[in-house]
């Protein structure tokens, strides 16, 4: 049985369709990773507080992580309210977004190419190439698929208008790029794609030779002059125009545009011609897929440099000399050298050399080119017919397996930088990357040697130290860590946290009054951070200093409130001063404020057994608080059973106070805390007696 040309049409879409969904199948194993997922999704307020009419405001007032694309960000509130923080969610959506768009693109060049099995093929590859592995697989990418969605909307939008002309469906045009352009500021090359489509297929520049009369005078009225066809492109125009404004407002204060002075013109430049080789290159052969390709800039008159300048000049002549008589050449080749011109790197958007997901649209006009090439080639050869039906199921049978591999690559974070190093070589970037990877993961030795090798690699590279000095405060390594700490001072690194963790470093090591600079320092940085008051506070007790200590803990809660263990330290501090009340309040309100707070619970306990006023009511209080810190420590810490005995004993339980200070007095000696052991043994000895013990 013959299948009519719409079923035809049909099956090709469920077959694009399924094969996607096996391709990416491996995704729901998949998490989220470290790079990017969290300040976009998992960090963000605006995200993870769901869909408010307060975050949708923010959503269309402030940048997202120093980008304005609030169509995408409310595309993670969606995400959030209905998956929570499941990245199964969120990669899912990406997912069916890339099938909507290989269906969308395959309608719409059937529609104005009329060829079904080209149009198939670029559809086809477009879906299930490992280079679109990168903008589907990553969460934080949702920007490239949703663009994408919008930019194939708005082309099927003028596409209508073009054939039939009119206010409504230009308006039309208008309100979906509008849409457009709220997903991600690379769309802003859309009105020149468009430009293009003009010249061909729409051909509305100039009309075909025909010897078809009544076409021929069809084609005439339809035919509009390239003046014309630029002016009703001016509101597009002016459109990408404010959006590119507003991403550079966005962008400041951001570390996302590197200042034209940190990489030369002749540089970027030099890296452009070498990237649209490269892009062409993954196209046609995609291995060594990575996250972050290391930039290796180069100036103009390097011999590298001078063969990709000749290859991409020679293709370009050649495509636009062939595309005067196979239009679809030039069309394809400007498609995909234009849109790259906002990620090529001349205006340089972060330090990578290029990266996979700026091929998502752009890798569709070196499609289209191969797949007309291809399509009159078989016209000329009929009998190539077969052949090529076979190479095309191949060719797409292995984009499917490679696109498998790639997916598995984005599973976790360890795996994905793991898979970057093993294909690239000096990748400074990655190396940290991966390093901060094992040190969330706690393998701390493995991290410390990425770090090493990143800053190996790139000496100035002051993030990776950063990350070092991390690893050795956690490691105890406090001498190494302060002169890291140090030497980016030198380098003029001061942040705020920098000086929290160099203030936290000498505090351990009791140096109290460099302590005490340091986080003065963060404080004039950040001076609304309560955890930096909090610790201040903690030192300047420590150092003596009680009322300089009460007045930062107040500072702290003035700007948190209800924070347990603020109101814990200033317990502490008033029952240094003597003013026993207040301390007792401070350490009652932190336990309310948190059950859970075995130092407030030991404190308090402690107080009201041997300091406070001797009562029934506080002592057995004191037994309430006592028994609650050694349940949540499941009996195993000599101190606050300690507490317990002297407890019991003050409400007159002597046997019990026995019992609770003998099992102190064991674990005391069992973790060499002698002076403890002999404290207790002092105690022990009242309630023999049938004396509680009181501090004088």
């Amino acid at each position: 049985m013959r299948l009519s040309k719409k079923h035809i049409f049909i099956l090709i879409c469920v077959v694009i369709a399924a094969a996607t969904l096996i391709a990416y199948e491996p995704i729901r194993h998949n998490g989220f990773v470290s790079y990017d997922d969290d300040t976009y999704i998992m960090k963000t307020p605006t995200v993870t507080g769901g869909i408010t009419w307060q975050s949708v405001s923010q959503a269309f007032t402030q940048p997202h992580v120093f980008m304005w694309h609030p169509l995408t960000t409310l595309s993670y509130m969606l995400d959030y309210q209905l998956f929570g923080l499941n990245p199964l969610g969120y990669h899912c959506v990406n997912v069916l977004i890339h099938i909507v768009n290989a269906l969308l693109l395959f309608l719409i060049l059937t529609n104005v190419t009329g060829t079904t099995w080209a149009s198939a093929f670029v559809a086809a590859v477009f879906a299930l190439h490992p280079l679109q592995v990168e903008s589907v697989a990553w969460a934080a990418e949702r920007k490239t698929v949703l663009s994408g969605l919008f930019w194939l909307l708005t082309m099927a939008a003028y596409i209508g208008y073009a054939r039939k002309p009119g206010f409504g469906r230009y308006m039309l045009l208008l309100f979906v790029f509008g849409l457009c352009i709220m997903t991600k500021p690379t769309v802003v090359t859309l009105p020149f794609v468009l430009l293009l489509l003009d010249y061909w297929p729409l051909e509305r520049i100039g009309r075909r030779r025909t010897e078809d009369r009544r076409r021929k005078a069809e084609e005439e009225r339809q035919k509009v002059s390239l003046k014309w066809l630029i002016i009703e492109k001016i509101p597009l125009l002016a459109m990408s125009a404010a959006l590119s404004v507003i991403t550079i407002i966005a962008q400041k204060g951001g570390r996302v545009i590197a200042t034209l002075d940190k990489i030369p013109l002749d540089h970027r430049i030099a890296n452009a011609f070498a990237s649209y080789i490269k892009y062409i290159g993954k196209l046609v052969w995609p291995s060594g897929l990575a996250v972050f390709y290391p930039p290796s800039y180069s100036n103009l008159l390097n011999t590298t440099t001078m063969i990709y300048a000749f290859l991409f000049i020679l293709i370009s002549a050649i495509s636009i000399y062939a595309g005067r008589r196979r239009k679809y050449m030039a069309v394809g080749w400007l498609w995909f050298a234009g849109t790259l011109v906002p990620m090529i790197g001349l205006v340089q958007a972060g330090v990578q050399a290029m990266a996979n997901r700026y091929m998502y649209i752009s890798m569709l006009g070196l499609l289209i080119i191969i797949a007309l090439a291809g399509k009159e080639l078989i016209a000329k050869h009929p009998r190539l017919k077969t052949i090529a039906a076979i190479m095309g199921v191949i060719s797409l049978s292995c984009l499917l397996v490679l696109t498998r591999m790639q997916v598995r690559h984005w599973q976790n974070s360890i795996t994905l930088f793991e898979y970057a190093l093993s294909v690239t070589e000096d990748n400074a970037i990655t190396e940290n990357s991966y390093g901060c990877a094992l040190f969330n993961d706690d393998r701390l030795s493995e991290a410390e040697q990425h770090f090493g090798n990143a800053l190996r690699i790139n000496p100035a590279f002051d993030t990776a130290l950063i990350h070092l000095a991390r690893i050795y405060l956690k490691e105890g390594r406090y001498n190494e860590a302060i002169s890291t700490y140090e030497e980016l001072i030198k380098r003029n690194y001061g942040t705020a946290e920098l000086y929290y963790n160099l203030a936290m470093a000498f505090g351990i090591q009791e140096k109290y009054n460099d302590s005490i600079k340091y986080f003065s320092k963060s404080l004039e940085l950040n001076p609304d951070d309560p955890d930096t008051h909090n610790k201040m506070g903690s030192i300047l007790l420590a150092a003596g200093k009680i009322d300089d200590s009460i007045g930062q803990f107040n500072e702290s809660l003035r700007i948190k409130a209800d924070q347990s263990a603020v109101y814990e330290n200033l317990g502490t501090a008033y029952n240094q001063l003597g003013k026993y009340e207040l301390a007792i309040q401070n350490w009652t309100r932190a336990i309310e404020l948190n059950p859970g707070n075995i130092d407030a619970l030991d404190k308090a306990g402690w107080f009201l057994a041997a300091c406070g006023e001797k009562s029934v009511e506080n002592a057995n209080q004191a037994i309430a608080y006592a028994k609650r810190a050694c349940e949540l420590t499941k009996y195993a810490v000599p101190e606050f059973l300690d507490t317990l005995g002297v407890a019991c004993a003050a409400s007159g339980k002597f046997a019990d106070a026995k019992a609770a200070a003998e099992k102190a007095l064991n674990l005391a000696r069992k973790t060499g805390k002698e002076g403890l052991a002999g404290e207790i043994e002092k105690r022990i000895k009242l309630y023999e007696a049938g004396q509680p013990y009181r501090e004088k």
